[in-house]
């Protein structure tokens, strides 16, 4: 009798320990699309400035998104300039030439399907990235592949954030860097720009651009940053990022410095 009774006992612990476990790792996943998507972007150089519309689809699709035509775009400063954008491609609305200047703050309105859509960000002071380089890949060390460094003295006393973008032979790796300077405030820094993305070995030709962004923008890109092992090829996750457009959407507005360095890795 006794023996039946612990049989009951632990089968029931079993049950439950089963569903229970279950219930932990279901994933709740919005599968939501249709939904409108803003790419704005405004660095320092002077030409054109682009703002990209689409409308997202199912994550379980392939990342193809349908372009907003027929908005009306707009671009404003603190200085009281005014821009109105047009729609060189579907979806594309550009104007040039535009210069971001560094601790201006240029505003974003975009209307469409009667929905008004507005955000702001301000271009921060510029960091020079020094130099890039690459080495030995200490993770694959023994197939030839390279790790790609930057090197550039961070300012000392002040909040600073990047966002570096990485191309491999005129093509961009998925992966997302962005990094504040919390824990190198002040410090001349090598940083390694690791990645699984693109195998990168000697001949081939590496560039990397280093943008100053502001600290809503950065929240953007670290949140996706943080998601890429469940959403590596895309900007637009199941669970969206904090974005600086209200009222919320998908995508995000960065006024931004740019600088590139390229190297042909050896």
């Amino acid at each position: 009798m006794k023996n039946k009774v612990a049989i009951c006992i632990i089968f029931a612990l079993t049950i439950f320990s089963y569903i229970s476990c279950k219930k932990i790792i279901t994933l709740d996943l919005v599968n939501g699309s249709n939904k409108l998507v803003i790419e704005g972007n405004i660095d320092n150089v002077a030409g054109p400035q682009y703002v990209r519309l689409s409308r997202n689809v199912p994550f379980t699709n392939t990342n193809t998104y349908p372009a907003v035509s027929g908005a009306n775009v707009f671009l404003t400063d603190n200085l009281g300039h005014q821009y109105q954008l047009n729609e060189s491609l579907p979806g594309t609305y550009s104007k040039n030439p535009i210069q971001g200047i560094t601790g201006t703050t240029y505003n974003l309105k975009v209307v469409t399907d009667g929905q008004t859509y507005t955000s702001s960000s301000t271009v921060p002071k510029v960091v020079t990235l020094d130099s890039i380089s690459a080495k030995p890949d200490y993770f694959n060390p023994a197939n030839g592949e390279k790790v790609i460094s930057v090197h550039f003295k961070d300012p000392s006393g002040e909040a600073n954030q990047y966002r570096f973008v990485m191309y491999v032979n005129s093509v961009q790796v998925k992966t997302i860097f962005a990094y504040d300077d919390q824990f190198i405030d002040g410090k001349y820094v090598n940083l390694d720009l690791q990645q699984n993305d693109t195998k990168i070995h000697a001949k081939d030709t590496v560039s990397v651009e280093m943008q100053c962004i502001d600290k809503p923008v950065y929240k953007y890109w670290f949140t996706l940053s943080q998601q890429q092992v469940t959403n590596p090829g895309g900007q637009v996750a199941p669970a969206n990022p904090p974005s600086n457009i209200t009222p919320t959407t998908l995508g995000y507005f960065s006024a931004h410095t740019t600088q590139t360095v390229t190297l042909i890795v050896k």
